[in-house]
């Protein structure tokens, strides 16, 4: 492709060189840089692209895209300066992956809790359909049922459309999509066309990058800002924030509540471990998920599809069929005669919502055991929070490690307890070693209890001063119940 197609949506302050260059590859990490290639220099939080320059050159790379042009001008490259690097990678990488977005509908979803569940389901439900379909989540990418391991969850721009660009290849008409903060903050969705967006509530999360509350709210809110007025939004109104989120936007708006009049409507018939009776808008369906953020989830999932333009029954017939995704309120049974719930839950909000339906379910008749922890270097404003709520929703309580990362787990832990009253601390232990704790919860378990393993969900490894060791509670959990 010639670098003059590329900068087609991009303009430029200064070009040093010849756009009428072919290129073949184009990167913000200077090492997977190959000859042809784009360089593009990002000023990162972490790290200035400007200094690595030397070494995309000596990869091969022939075109840089910079702030600042370094003082050593090489011939036979060109060199374009802009003025925010960041926030023209996106548009770069979609015009040099052919602008996907343009021959698939892309449906972004964000919001602090849901993201996961609503995102997966939908792809699920449009693969039930017959639709070749595409996923970028949190527990993995997937193309037509091919998995694509992911780290983030919403990838860089350039890995993103090159994913995208995939889909295409692959004859997929549409692609769902989780949208973090941090995504939106840092452009990674720039350049990409969206056909509709969910919003699915906003709690304390990601203080340590955001700072505020407010800024956080305000990064997801820009999301619902860039939609153009051929798309669609579909708002939890059973958030206080979730008209706020559509303030300014230009999409068509639809709103899903459990508690007031909205354009998607549902109430809980009856609930057990093995899933609900709902009433959605006026009729009657069984679906194999449990909980109040549930029926949230599902709403989402039906009002997305409706706007995409499935009919309710054919909606409804499959959301039936579908069960939870991997580490999303995951029951096991133990031979004892417990339940073990396995859960993402890693903010309070996520905590209280999963004990509630706990509760909800269990209506007094067991106890409820608590395993959790807090990851480390992140928001440590929410560590004595969650061992607060876990601590007034659990019969007893153990704290632990969870992803310390360069932290040691006894402060987080230490953290925690702060946030645990005088009169709950007689039913909360610490152990750092988190399968030493599963294993204590479920000896002190009974059979029609639970114990709840709250934060990992999905992940199957422990992060410890740099390293990613194997651990997967499931894993743990059927141990356990092996030897009962």
């Amino acid at each position: 492709m010639k670098l003059s197609e590329i900068l087609l949506n991009v303009t430029p302050i200064e070009i040093v060189g010849s756009v009428d260059v072919d290129v073949t590859n184009i990167n913000i990490d200077s090492r997977q840089v190959q000859p042809e290639g784009v360089f593009i220099a990002v000023c990162g939080t972490q790290m200035d692209g400007h200094q690595f320059i030397p070494m995309a050159l000596e990869k091969g790379a022939c075109v840089i895209v910079c702030e600042r042009l370094p003082e050593n001008i090489i011939k036979g490259i060109t060199y374009v300066r802009v003025e925010n690097t960041e926030s023209i990678v996106g548009m770069l990488a979609t015009s040099f992956y052919g602008n996907p977005t343009s021959k698939l509908k892309l449906i972004g979803v964000t919001g602090t809790n849901g993201k996961t569940t609503i995102a997966t389901l939908l792809y699920k439900m449009f693969l039930e359909f017959g639709y070749k379909c595409g996923l970028c989540s949190t527990v993995c990418n997937y193309i037509n049922g091919s998995p694509y391991p992911t780290s983030q969850t919403t990838p860089d721009p350039i890995t993103l459309n090159r994913l995208l660009g995939k889909m295409v290849e692959e004859g997929c008409e549409y692609a769902f999509m989780e949208v973090s903060s941090h995504a939106i903050c840092q452009k990674r969705i720039g350049g990409l066309h969206f056909v509709g967006g969910i919003f699915t509530n906003l709690t304390r999360d990601h203080m340590d990058y955001h700072k505020t509350f407010e800024n956080y709210r305000d990064a997801k809110k820009a999301f619902f800002d860039q939609l153009t007025p051929d798309a669609f939004a579909v708002v939890n109104a059973d958030d206080k924030n979730g008209m706020v989120m559509v303030q300014n936007c230009k999409a068509v708006v639809k709103t899903y509540s459990q508690q007031r009049m909205a354009d998607f409507h549902a109430k809980i018939l009856e609930m057990t471990f093995q899933g609900m009776e709902l009433m959605v808008n006026g009729t009657e369906v069984h679906i194999p998920l449990v909980g109040k953020f549930n029926v949230s989830n599902m709403l989402a999932i039906y009002g997305t599809a409706v706007m995409l333009g499935r009919l309710p029954e054919e909606i409804l017939m499959v959301l039936s069929t579908l069960h939870s995704v991997s580490g999303r309120f995951e029951t096991l049974h133990s031979p004892k005669g417990y339940t073990a719930i396995v859960d993402y839950a890693h903010t309070p909000d996520a905590v209280v919502n999963v004990l509630n339906t706990i509760h909800e379910v269990l209506r007094g008749k067991g106890k409820v055991l608590v395993v959790c922890g807090c990851g480390g270097n992140r928001d440590k404003g929410k560590r004595p929070q969650m061992a607060f709520e876990a601590a007034k929703l659990g019969d007893r309580v153990i704290l632990t490690s969870d992803n310390p990362r360069f932290e040691e787990p006894e402060e987080i832990i230490k953290d925690m307890l702060e946030g645990v009253r005088q009169e709950q601390k007689s039913k909360v232990l610490t152990n750092v070693d988190r399968r030493q704790a599963i294993q204590t919860a479920c000896c002190m378990a009974n059979a029609g209890d639970v114990v709840l393993v709250a934060g990992k969900g999905h992940e199957d490894y422990q992060e410890i001063k740099g390293v990613k060791y194997h651990f997967d509670d499931k894993e743990v959990l059927r141990e356990i119940f092996s030897n009962e």
